[in-house]
């Protein structure tokens, strides 16, 4: 079994000191659903297991990849916030981590990738086409653990979040390689990208008790901008962090023809030359001909990067407002920690 701390899968190794004591902090608070966190896991490699070796295999490899298990300990903590004592919170919980983990498969194939958290990808690996059933095989694996409870609410919910994900991911390849993407259109492809799942994680809780539609809705309001603003802050490092510490190489979205945060903040004041820059990288799909220190000074010039930090501070404090609105206790506080993670990770 994967037994990796909390601490290693938040990444606090090599941080300010500042920055580990908040990460000790949100440490601290996930200890409250450490042990559920461990059946998790046990339930991810239970059913990540086939009769087919490949899958069994791939399943492994991913499992054991880790993750920090954001969407799984958010709804943990919900559900403990709501007072449910039962075991069907880590079901779903799984559930929650198998879709996000086809997700994953799915972009790197789309996006070309060689690295996924410091390893070796999956499609790179095994390449496409095992990789591409692979990814669908976590879908459906997800679909039908959820299925085995019966709730047809939650399965309602998940289905709903898994098409809009899909959507996302069209709307954002349709719009790869294009300077012509608005604030408002990437804020969208965030919302179905990333924060609905973030949503889904915080509302399902809330199917397992009775007469708590304030908190429900509370719970889904606290997890979109939680999402948004843990999406808009991977957005940030990509310009910001080390390749070591992503596990991936710095401006990996542009090479891959990916405007981000940062830059779509940065281009409607940019210089023409400044945007055929942009354009040479994408079409490139990597810095060839334009340094990176090109970028790099574009969006600094303009202030892309105080801009989407701002925008950052600015759904981490929606969540906080949302989470400041449920019963308080040590569960709130933990979901509050979240919040602080969410805008000021630096991995």
């Amino acid at each position: 079994m994967n037994s990796t701390s909390l601490s290693d899968r938040l990444l606090l190794a090599n941080l300010p000191e500042e920055e580990k004591a908040n990460g000790r902090r949100l440490v601290r608070a996930l200890s409250l659903v450490e042990g559920k966190l461990r059946l998790v896991e046990e339930e991810l490699e239970r059913r990540t297991r086939s009769e087919v070796p490949t899958i069994s295999l791939i399943g492994e490899y991913l499992v054991d990849g880790g993750g920090k298990r954001i969407r799984p300990a958010l709804l943990l903590l919900a559900s403990r916030l709501l007072g449910y004592e039962g075991s069907v919170d880590v079901k779903y919980a799984a559930v929650l981590e198998l879709i996000h983990t086809a997700t994953l498969v799915h972009d790197d194939i789309i996006d070309g990738a060689d690295t996924r958290r410091g390893r070796v990808s999956v499609n790179r690996r095994w390449g496409n086409e095992l990789t591409v059933l692979f990814g669908d095989y976590l879908y459906m694996k997800g679909m039908k653990v959820a299925l085995e409870e019966g709730d047809v609410r939650v399965l309602d919910l998940l289905a709903d979040v898994t098409l809009a994900m899909t959507e996302g991911e069209i709307l954002g390849a349709e719009r790869r390689g294009s300077l012509a993407l608005t604030i408002e259109d990437y804020l969208e492809v965030v919302r179905r990208k990333t924060a609905l799942l973030f949503a889904a994680a915080c509302r399902i809780p809330a199917f397992l008790v009775a007469g708590r539609p304030e908190q429900a809705e509370a719970l889904w309001g606290f997890g979109l901008a939680l999402g948004t603003a843990f999406q808009l802050q991977d957005d940030l490092l990509d310009y910001t962090a080390s390749e070591e510490d992503l596990g991936k190489p710095v401006l990996s979205d542009l090479r891959e023809g990916k405007l981000t945060l940062p830059l779509i903040l940065s281009l409607p004041d940019a210089t023409a030359d400044e945007r055929a820059a942009v354009e040479t990288v994408m079409r490139e799909k990597g810095f060839v001909s334009v340094p990176v220190s090109a970028i790099l000074g574009l969006v600094e010039r303009l202030d892309g990067l105080g801009r989407a930090r701002r925008l950052v501070e600015e759904y981490a404090g929606r969540a906080r407002d949302h989470a400041l609105s449920l019963p308080a206790g040590d569960s709130r506080d933990a979901l509050l920690l979240a919040s602080e993670y969410a805008a000021n990770r630096r991995k």
